[in-house]
């Protein structure tokens, strides 16, 4: 037997050796049921941060539009103002010129003390109509710059917008896949929640009402920049709970944590907020070392422990 038969042969033989060591299809072996957590957990924090710069985007967006409409509220009223003194200051002219005119023959009549005296007063007029359109003219223009600038800025929000929204789009539909995964492995592609039936502790004064809101969306599916009555992200199910005590909260963990006084640990009391994640996720804390959060997609308002992760820092609404 030739040695390049020899070679072949042994080549063979060892393929033959693998089929036989290897077992069929683990090579396309399907993830662990753990596995698959671990790929959802993944996927579901990076998306809420996704979720909550939408969310915080959203809020500058709105305070942008704000404001382009007081400056164009207070711009209108002023360009006719400004109109109205320009015309002024034409009649002014059209007055002086005359009286100009007239000057010689009402001298001559004997009246030239009274000329001067008109033309004194018709300057200083004129002087004061002019200080004023100044004054409107720079106020106008400041507006003008102003709006300008509130344009450039919704134009950017506008882009990043788009940009969050693939982002968005792309990891969902990642998220859509391991759903998949997982309804074959458990049967469905999200946990099911149910209300709380169990007593809800008395906590008086607006953390109360907020307190009994949270409790009572307990169950509710987690729907991304949702702040109720169907669904909530993190920051909308503690801005609803807080909405419904009377005090406004921005729809972004972040702003949130930039609007509360920032307390210790020591200091927590039900009703407070606790923050997680580098500010991108918060819950509402409701007493006896528990608070009630939206957690992620697939999930559903619940009652966990405070230290379900390492708290970021506590903070109370003012």
């Amino acid at each position: 037997m030739s040695s390049a038969r020899m070679s072949l042969r042994a080549l063979v033989l060892v393929a033959m050796a693998v089929v036989v060591a290897v077992p069929a299809g683990a090579a396309s072996a399907e993830p662990s049921a753990s596995e698959l957590t671990t790929k959802i957990n993944k996927s579901s924090a990076e998306l809420e941060k996704v979720v909550e710069a939408y969310n915080k985007l959203n809020e500058e967006t709105k305070a942008t539009k704000t404001q382009a409409g007081k400056v164009a509220y207070r711009l209108a009223p002023l360009q006719k103002k400004l109109d109205e003194a320009q015309a002024d200051v034409g009649d002014i002219a059209v007055a002086a010129y005359q009286s100009g005119r007239l000057g010689t023959a009402t001298a001559l009549l004997g009246d030239s003390d009274g000329l001067l005296s008109r033309m004194a007063a018709l300057d200083s007029l004129a002087r004061e109509r002019q200080t004023s359109i100044d004054t409107f003219q720079e106020t106008r223009e400041q507006l003008t710059a102003d709006q300008q600038r509130l344009a450039t800025v919704r134009a950017q929000q506008d882009a990043q917008a788009k940009e969050l929204q693939a982002r968005k789009k792309k990891i969902q539909a990642d998220l859509d896949k391991l759903y998949d995964l997982r309804k074959q492995a458990y049967g469905s592609s999200t946990s099911g929640g149910s209300a709380y039936t169990g007593k809800i502790p008395s906590v008086s004064g607006k953390a109360g009402v907020a307190v009994r809101y949270a409790y009572n969306a307990i169950g509710t599916p987690y729907v991304w920049a949702a702040e109720g009555p169907d669904g909530y992200d993190c920051s909308g199910l503690t801005l609803a709970a807080w909405k419904a005590a009377g005090k406004s909260l921005p729809h972004n963990a972040a702003m949130q944590w930039d609007t509360v006084a920032h307390i210790s640990r020591s200091q927590l009391a039900a009703g407070d907020l606790v923050f997680y994640s580098g500010l991108g996720h918060v819950a509402l804390y409701v007493g006896g070392g528990q608070v009630i959060h939206a957690p992620t997609f697939g999930e559903s308002v619940k009652l966990a422990s405070v230290d379900m992760m390492t708290p970021y820092g506590y903070g109370r609404v003012r």
